[in-house]
């Protein structure tokens, strides 16, 4: 893809910008770690929510998007689609307990909420499983996806080109800490969706419109692809569920019956994790009080399922029309994420593709500094100074934080160059952590939970699913790369990781009354778990807070699925459907506005 001097001058023009607020900001990472980590507590919801869906909005996810959506339609984005209603529990139920923990990380909740040497040693063992073993992979997958899109359009080594988006990412989180990563989430997001909804239109322009696409997408799909599945019209394609009247699509059912039943409350998975975590708890510990950290982590929701889908999906429906879905990257393994890229190649005009590239770059640089200064929180909050060096100046503290940081962007080049296809590091993600995400929701709400309850569902899940897909290489049935095989092992590693957590639970002592009622006093958790430390301290749970936040989980549930799919209505002139969850969003919004604002009051 040739590129104009206004091409360079859009591209140039986004990095002096993302560079110039990181200095801009620079001044005040160095005051604390708590400034190079949480921006001192003083985010407002909106800086914080979008901070937070500019971070999922990576260079790969479309790509990997146009892959689901090639292998089996629409549908195919249920593997994602159905993280919603985890989301959603974290909105409603535990963005305002993370607020009130105020710890700086949250792997440090392991020490507010257990004691002793078994909550030292969770407290270690999840920084370096989360620091460094799921954020290098996270990492990697975010690299992999970005040297693909830099070898497909510019055509030269992925190395070089990677290399300096790398450093330049490096440079200004490093200088300027989560100050300046969050300002430049605001920035980075503006490009990240321009640049999306830019290719969407244009990509239905060279299909002929959508009723072309529709006449065209339905033959596209070749028999015989990875995922076994052959569509046989538009309408399989384009449905929200699996549907059509081909055997095959029994298999990518099985599969979303264990997404929806299973996956969203069961599994561990970055962005999404049950209970809330990661760099949602940063942000909604970044907030500057209850109300903005929950604010936030729903504006997130909204923006990451309901607002960002659409262009994805229609531009990967419009290169399936286009190119097919059997596209085999230069090593010769299939790889239908690239018709993304092919359509930026082959059909953006002089400008555009300036356009698209900076939001690639954007879209990379958002996701790269939140894990870099993510990931370094743990490898500096929970193992350097809670093991190391306890009682160093916060110059001292700064100082490693960057040095942390540098070891992660290290470290994610190596992971890079084993990956080969981004869909599956996702897959792999969420059977490592199936199972364990049950412990990580009741540890706020039954007093019963011990650390050991968690050390077993972590060492549980990831013996059991690693034992699985080394019995899928022999066992069809079991195999990952198939979908049966993927429900499959979704089932069974979280039976196993749950009877083996509970059982551990019940079988040690409970924490020690003292830890357990500092905690309660602090975070103040509702709901009849904490019945007999609610009475040892006399404090008591709010009244009706339990079923208040299932009413609003329920409908914050309904609201944006209806937005995600009266809109694919619209844009697939599908009238029924836009209609039907058009009123569904109608009543539901109304409700929960209705709800928040009576609560409010």
């Amino acid at each position: 893809m040739k590129l104009a001097p206004i091409d360079f001058a859009i591209l140039l023009g986004y990095f002096a910008l993302v560079l110039g607020l990181g200095l801009f900001f620079a001044r005040k990472a160095r005051r604390s770690m708590l400034d190079y980590f949480l921006s001192n507590r003083s985010m407002p919801w909106w800086l914080a929510g979008t901070a937070m869906v500019a971070t999922t909005f990576s260079a790969d996810t479309p790509l990997a998007v146009t892959e689901m959506v090639a292998k089996n339609g629409v549908a195919g984005n249920w593997l994602w689609w159905s993280m919603l209603p985890s989301g959603m529990l974290t909105v409603f139920f535990f963005a305002r307990l993370w607020r009130r923990a105020a710890v700086v990380t949250d792997v440090e909740l392991t020490e507010l909420r257990y004691s002793g040497k078994p909550a030292a040693f969770l407290r270690g063992f999840r920084a370096a499983y989360m620091g460094l073993l799921v954020n290098m992979l996270v990492m990697g997958w975010v690299n992999l996806g970005m040297s693909k899109v830099i070898a497909g359009t510019l055509g030269i080594s992925r190395w070089p080109a990677l290399s300096v988006c790398l450093l330049l990412t490096f440079a200004y989180t490093v200088v300027s800490g989560y100050w300046g990563v969050a300002a430049n989430h605001g920035v980075q997001y503006l490009f990240e969706m321009g640049g999306a909804i830019v290719l969407a239109v244009v990509s239905v322009g060279a299909v002929g419109g959508i009723e072309a696409l529709k006449a065209r997408v339905g033959a596209a799909h070749p028999s015989g692809s990875a995922s076994g599945t052959t569509f046989g019209s538009a309408d399989a394609i384009l449905s929200i569920w699996p549907a059509g009247g081909h055997p095959s699509w029994a298999l990518p059912v099985i599969s979303l019956a264990a997404l929806l039943a299973l996956n969203w409350w069961a599994s561990w998975y970055p962005g999404a994790e049950p209970g809330g975590g990661g760099y949602v708890a940063q942000n909604m510990l970044a907030c500057r009080d209850e109300w903005n950290s929950r604010s936030a982590a729903l504006f997130f929701n909204v923006a990451h399922y309901a607002l960002r889908s659409w262009p994805w999906v229609v531009t990967a429906l419009c290169s399936l029309a286009i190119y097919g879905g059997s596209v085999r990257n230069a090593a010769g393994a299939e790889d239908p994420g690239l018709n993304y890229v092919h359509m930026m190649v082959d059909f953006l005009p002089v400008g555009l593709r300036g356009l698209m590239l900076a939001s690639f770059a954007a879209a990379y640089t958002s996701t790269q500094a939140t894990q870099m200064n993510w990931g370094s929180s743990y490898l500096m909050n929970d193992l350097y100074r809670r093991f190391i060096r306890r009682d160093a100046s916060e110059g001292h503290y700064v100082l490693a934080s960057r040095l942390a940081t540098l070891f992660t962007l290290v470290l994610s080049i190596v992971v890079t160059i084993f990956m080969d296809q981004i869909s599956k590091v996702w897959e792999l993600l969420l059977t490592l952590g199936a199972g364990t995400g049950l412990v990580y929701i009741l540890r706020w709400y039954w007093w019963r939970v011990n650390a050991w309850s968690e050390v077993s569902a972590m060492g549980a899940a990831l013996v059991t699913s690693l034992g699985l897909r080394f019995a899928g290489a022999s066992i069809p049935a079991l195999d990952p790369a198939r979908p049966e095989g993927f429900a499959a092992n979704l089932i069974l590693t979280t039976i196993v990781t749950t009877a083996v957590w509970l059982a551990v639970t019940f079988a040690t002592r409970p924490e020690p009354a003292e830890t357990l009622e500092a905690f309660y006093r602090k975070v103040r958790p509702s709901g009849g778990g904490w019945a007999p430390v609610a009475r040892a301290t006399g404090i008591a749970p709010p009244r009706g807070e339990i079923g208040r936040s299932f009413w609003f989980w329920l409908l914050g549930i309904t609201a944006v699925y209806s937005i995600m799919f009266a809109t694919g209505g619209v844009i697939f002139h599908l009238p029924r459907q836009a209609a039907i969850f058009g009123a569904l969003l109608l009543v539901s919004a109304t409700l929960l506005i209705y709800g928040i604002a009576r609560e409010k009051a």
